[in-house]
């Protein structure tokens, strides 16, 4: 009997996306093993005989997973999201599996040594530098110039990114990005360096993501997203995905340009790759180089045609293909125009009810409405959120017909969230910082 190949797949959580992942994988008669960083102590409560690992703790977490599979015949390595990233990373360099280097991987986890990478490489990057936050810095003796942008260092989807164009707002931004860092929810995921964060300066202008895949150092660019809602600030909460970018192709070949070079200055080498890229006057700006697939239910707006075969596949598929080097992952994105609406947070609260579910659906070149927040949980708004409450899909001839649909859509939902009451802590008084 042949043997079935092996993909040992990392990720923070079990959700939508490995789902997606795990459908791919039955349907290519590939054995799938899911690492995540649920508590060890539980005996595979969700009976998915998943393997735990601690995602801050790298190397002793890739160490256990080895040994986990050390009578095992490994083909692929994939990681989800960026917290796993790096575990990959090692995992694939210990059984020789063609991969990124774990310090190449490690210099995209943390935006200030991206900035200080792309700086020595002269790729065109903001100026910035490192703050601590306890005590929180005086502006003024940072010689910094407004607009600014606050970030922490290593948390993603735009979660704790503030605009500030002045000392007051640079105050209150400071003040509310501590809070944030050192709540328990961030506190739980053992990031680093959550007792600091970087300051750059804010570049105007239009912004896309890239979504590409390396093959041994040769870059292809699967698609290249607009945005066309503006990211100005004072958060960076994203909404719409549409591809194929409108961009002149001479703006498209810049950014390919600008991604191949980043890719290089930071040294990866192998898999999935999602990017952000800011185009202003001054040039194409790389916002972030990620070692991963783009995120959350994204990756449905994006179908693939095979040479010699009848049915598109989706990003799942065209990764695993690809990490195994079986046919197929050379496959070209299909013709038809696509996007993704992220479906905005209006505020945080506790999600009560949504309304014009069945509208939207009817809505011309809609494809796909997923509801993904849960009933009576509590989503927090952007800056402190990172979760969305659902996604819209569409397909159409033309960008412009898809990104017309998806506001059509969405303007016919209606999300109720109702405040959740403020929660004083029994020992210290001090109100979540959920609910300042």
């Amino acid at each position: 009997m042949t043997r079935k190949k092996r993909v040992v797949l990392f990720a923070t959580k079990l959700g939508y996306q490995t789902r997606s992942f795990n459908a791919a994988a039955e349907k290519l008669g590939v054995e799938l093993v899911f690492v995540t960083d649920r508590c060890q102590r539980l005996d595979d409560p969700w009976n998915d005989h998943a393997l735990a690992a601690h995602f801050e703790r790298p190397e002793a977490a890739a160490f256990e997973v080895m040994q986990a599979q050390r009578d095992l015949q490994v083909d692929g390595i994939l990681a989800l999201g960026d917290r796993p990233a790096l575990t990959a990373a090692y995992v694939a360099r210990g059984l020789g599996i063609l991969h990124n280097h774990p310090a190449s991987v490690e210099a995209c986890r943390s935006k200030l040594r991206m900035r200080e990478v792309f700086r020595e490489a002269g790729i065109p990057t903001p100026w910035f530098r490192a703050v601590p936050l306890d005590p929180l810095p005086e502006p003024a003796l940072l010689r910094i110039s407004y607009p600014c942008v606050l970030k922490p260092l290593s948390l993603s989807a735009s979660q704790g990114v503030v605009r500030v164009n002045n000392r007051q707002e640079f105050q209150a931004g400071a003040a509310r990005l501590k809070r944030l860092l050192q709540s328990a929810e961030i506190r739980a995921t053992r990031e680093p360096n959550l007792d600091q964060l970087i300051v750059e300066g804010y570049l105007p202008g239009r912004e896309v993501a890239v979504e590409a895949l390396l093959t041994e150092g040769s870059l292809r660019v699967l698609a290249i997203f607009d945005k066309p809602d503006p990211l100005e600030g004072p958060y960076f909460e994203e909404t719409i995905y549409v591809t194929p970018s409108r961009l002149p192709i001479a703006d498209q070949q810049a950014i390919e340009k600008s991604l191949l070079a980043s890719i290089q200055a930071l040294g990866l080498g192998h898999g999935p790759v999602h990017s952000e890229f800011r185009l202003n006057d001054n040039g194409i700006w790389a916002l972030e180089i990620a070692p991963r697939p783009i995120g959350g239910l994204c990756s449905k707006s994006l179908r693939f045609i095979p040479a010699n075969e009848t049915e598109t596949i989706g990003l799942e598929e065209l990764l695993l293909r690809h990490s195994l080097g079986l046919p197929g992952s050379d496959a070209p994105r299909e013709s038809q125009a696509s996007g993704v609406m992220m479906i905005p947070v209006p505020n945080s609260g506790i999600f009560e009810k949504v309304e014009g579910e069945d509208a939207a659906r009817q809505t011309p070149k809609i494809t796909n409405v997923e509801i993904t927040a849960r009933l009576r949980d509590f989503i927090a708004a952007w800056p402190e959120g990172s979760s969305y409450l659902g996604f819209l899909f569409a397909s159409a001839a033309t960008s412009q017909q898809v990104e017309e649909a998806l506001r059509s859509a969405h303007s016919k939902l209606k999300f109720s969230l109702t405040p959740r009451l403020p929660v004083e802590h029994p020992i210290s008084h001090k109100l979540s910082p959920a609910d300042v």
